[in-house]
C-alpha cells in the first residue's frame, strides 16, 4: 500500500464488485493497522460493510477493543464486524516480547476478553 488514496480506491473497487465485507488483518509485519484501516474503507464506500480478521486478543485490553470496535461501529453506521482471535503466530509474541502461551491458556483470555466486550457492548447500548 503506497498511499490512503489507494487503500481507500481499493475499497471502492471491492465494494463495486460485488463484495459484501472487507476484512483487514491483524499481524505486525502488515503496513496497515487494521481499526484505521477498515474506518477508511467504510468512509469511501456506501455499504460495504468492513472489519477485522482478526485482532489478537493479547496485543489488546478487552475494555479499549470495546471501546474502539464501538466508535467504528457507530462512525461506519452499523457496518463494522468485529473478529477476534487467541493468537497463533509465535514470531509476533517474541517480536514484541510476550511469551506465548499454549494454546488452552491463550483461549481462555479469549474468552475472558469476548465475555468483557460483549458486556461493555451490552452496557452502552
Amino acid at each position: 500500500m503506497q498511499s490512503g488514496a489507494e487503500w481507500r480506491e481499493k475499497a471502492r473497487k471491492i465494494e463495486a464488485l460485488g463484495y459484501d465485507i472487507l476484512t483487514v488483518a491483524d499481524h505486525l509485519p502488515d503496513l496497515i493497522a487494521p481499526i484505521p484501516a477498515v474506518l477508511s474503507a467504510a468512509e469511501a464506500t456506501t455499504h460495504l460493510r468492513v472489519g477485522t480478521n482478526v485482532l489478537n486478543n493479547d496485543l489488546r485490553h478487552p475494555v479499549l477493543v470495546a471501546r474502539e470496535a464501538a466508535a467504528v461501529d457507530l462512525l461506519t453506521d452499523g457496518r463494522f464486524q468485529l473478529g477476534l482471535g487467541a493468537g497463533s503466530l509465535r514470531s509476533e509474541y517474541e517480536q514484541i516480547g510476550l511469551g506465548f502461551d499454549r494454546g488452552a491458556v491463550r483461549v481462555q483470555r479469549l474468552t475472558e476478553a469476548v465475555t468483557i466486550i460483549k458486556g461493555s457492548s451490552e452496557a452502552n447500548g
